[in-house]
């Protein structure tokens, strides 16, 4: 969801830069920088903007910029005034008499006209274009970054496909090495040859088996697999949805190791959780 955009352009005897950049967020959040006296934009340049993108932080800029001509500089009176009266005030304390070339260069005194409506709307109507235009182009350049991403995702959920392999070729010896184990633990206690002793073995029997097994888990993650390929292949505003399949792997995952019993099973988990790790890091940058 990283991505850079730069337009310029002119109008009614402005020019301007527009920059719209982008880094990765879980929702969109667009933020702008606009010049003074033109807040207006920003409505029309959100409604653009969500338009254009899903999710992220985006924020938009535009530096606006308009040389004055000796035409279009005039003199602010109400504030000319005002430095006059003070520098009255200062020359009857003994200070000297202000000149004219002092008090045309203090701050506010001259003014660069203000456009007309008319240029105005124009001005307007041409800055919206160029935000637009910078807005379609971070999102071209955020699809170019999904694009190269594409094949990272799919390498990682191979690599998940081969664990949850090894997991379940895993899990059926280990079905076979608990059954094992049982069949010791109930010649152990058999020795008792207490009918009391047979509602015991039952219940170890039936924790044994349901720690065991992992079938389910690894089913589901199957599954998840399956998804998490269709929306890759999809590409089109699945970040959201990548993310919350990212939580079920996990869960699946940790559930594995949970249940098992041995420690060749529990490696596979264990590596299993990093490798769903990394990719819902790399999901952070789908949109």
């Amino acid at each position: 969801m990283t991505g850079f955009a730069r337009v310029e352009g002119g109008e009614a005897g402005y020019t301007w830069v527009v920059e719209a950049r982008s880094v990765n967020g879980r929702t969109l959040e667009v933020r702008f920088r606009l010049p003074p006296g033109h807040d207006a934009l920003e409505g029309p340049a959100r409604e653009a903007a969500q338009k254009a993108l899903r999710r992220g932080q985006a924020t938009i800029s535009v530096q606006l910029a308009r040389p004055a001509s000796a035409a279009d500089l005039r003199i602010n009176q109400e504030v000319l005034d005002h430095w006059m009266e003070a520098a009255r005030s200062l020359e009857a304390k003994g200070a000297g008499a202000a000149r004219a070339d002092g008090l045309l260069g203090l701050k506010g005194v001259i003014d660069s006209a203000e456009a007309d409506e008319g240029d105005r709307e124009a001005l307007h109507a041409a800055l919206l274009g160029d935000i637009g235009l910078a807005v379609e182009r971070l999102a071209e350049a955020r699809r170019a970054e999904g694009a190269a991403l594409k094949p990272v995702l799919e390498g990682f959920i191979d690599r998940i496909a081969a664990l949850r392999a090894d997991a379940e070729a895993e899990a059926d010896a280990q079905v076979a090495a608990v059954r094992e184990r049982f069949t010791r633990r109930v010649s152990e206690l058999a020795g008792a040859a207490a009918p009391e002793m047979e509602e015991r073995i039952f219940q170890e029997a039936a924790v044994l088996a349901a720690r065991a097994d992992v079938r389910e888990e690894l089913d589901r993650l199957a599954a998840h697999l399956d998804a998490a390929r269709t929306l890759v292949t999809e590409g089109q505003g699945v970040g959201r949805k990548l993310d919350f399949l990212m939580q079920e792997f996990m869960r699946e995952a940790n559930t594995l190791c949970s249940k098992s019993a041995s420690t060749a099973l529990t490696a596979i988990g264990l590596e299993l959780k990093a490798v769903i790790e990394q990719l819902r890091e790399q999901i952070q940058n789908v949109e």
